[in-house]
């Protein structure tokens, strides 16, 4: 049974565990070329490590976000052949920061093997910013935009997700982190978590990631999406493909708006989502963003193969 799939949306780092997409590249031969592609492409064997490796090491950001990538584009394919989703039914694609890349190559703007490329790069890139720039990120639960901003400025930190209305995640260095902690406890905030990542991510501590992919995307080739494809950086669709490259870059330093993406989608009419990779994190976003909104994750849908 196929699902009405207005829109598609691409996880972010985080959603990586090991084997995922396993499955998908034992019993289905358009996933396994996905992941033969990507590794032809890096000259290295990610699905080995992906499949079969430590945890830690596919954690390293250089390799997550590829490995992220090439697993979404599976399911991706496997779902249009099963035609659990179908091409002409969708009306959106967005992605959550490394996402964003999966849902132009899903929407035929970058062809697979320059996505897993530019990602490696954008990973080694953003793991030298952390090197550089020692940094952190809390994720604020139960708290608004303007509160959060608030916490942000008295503590010189920024703004690094826009999450859902009740969930905001602020990027600076250590020690501003550890004020937006203390800062948040004095104000009562329903709950604070310090992520588990290397560094403040979508900061300007990581201006020099963007500079060194400033450089790569130059070189990259980039057309027009067959869909419309939201920014991260002005959750609306880009107008053409010449500030795709532009925009890619400054979402390195920059909110990852990802409830008003949500919020400008269904304003436009769409009400049925999927989520197109491994788990649910986007699919647990959505719901809190749009509770009415129909939601769900391709694991869910390949149930009903």
């Amino acid at each position: 049974m196929q699902v009405k799939s207005e829109v598609l949306v691409f996880p972010g780092q985080g959603s990586q565990r090991p084997e995922m997409g396993r499955n998908l590249y034992e019993n289905f031969a358009v996933a396994k070329e996905i992941f033969h592609r990507v590794d032809e492409a890096l000259h290295f064997k990610l699905s080995n490590l992906i499949f079969e490796g430590e945890a830690e090491e596919l954690n390293k950001t250089s390799h997550a976000q590829p490995a992220i990538m090439a697993t979404s584009m599976a399911y991706y394919e496997v779902l249009k052949e099963k035609e659990l989703i179908v091409p002409d039914n969708i009306k959106f694609m967005a992605g959550h920061s490394l996402g964003e890349y999966t849902a132009l190559c899903a929407a035929g703007a970058l062809s697979l093997e320059d996505t897993a490329i530019l990602l490696q790069a954008r990973g080694a890139a953003m793991m030298q910013a952390c090197l550089k720039n020692r940094g952190a990120m809390a994720a604020l639960i139960g708290i608004d935009f303007d509160t959060a901003r608030k916490i942000a400025d008295d503590t010189d930190c920024y703004v690094g997700n826009s999450n859902t209305p009740a969930q905001i995640v602020l990027s600076g260095t250590i020690d501003a982190i550890e004020k937006v902690c203390q800062k948040a406890k004095d104000l009562g905030v329903k709950r604070f978590v310090i992520l588990p990542v290397s560094g403040a991510f979508h900061s300007p501590l990581m201006q020099s990631a963007a500079d060194e992919m400033e450089s790569v995307l130059e070189r990259a080739r980039i057309t027009v999406p067959k869909v419309e494809v939201i920014s991260n950086l002005t959750a609306r669709p880009y107008e053409d493909s010449s500030e795709i490259k532009k925009m890619l870059v400054e979402q390195i330093t920059h909110t990852v708006k990802w409830q008003e993406s949500i919020v400008y989608m269904a304003s436009m009419g769409a009400s049925h989502f999927v989520e197109i990779g491994f788990g649910e994190v986007l699919k647990g976003l959505i719901r809190k963003i749009l509770p009415e909104a129909e939601v769900v994750s391709s694991d869910e849908l390949l149930q009903q193969i």
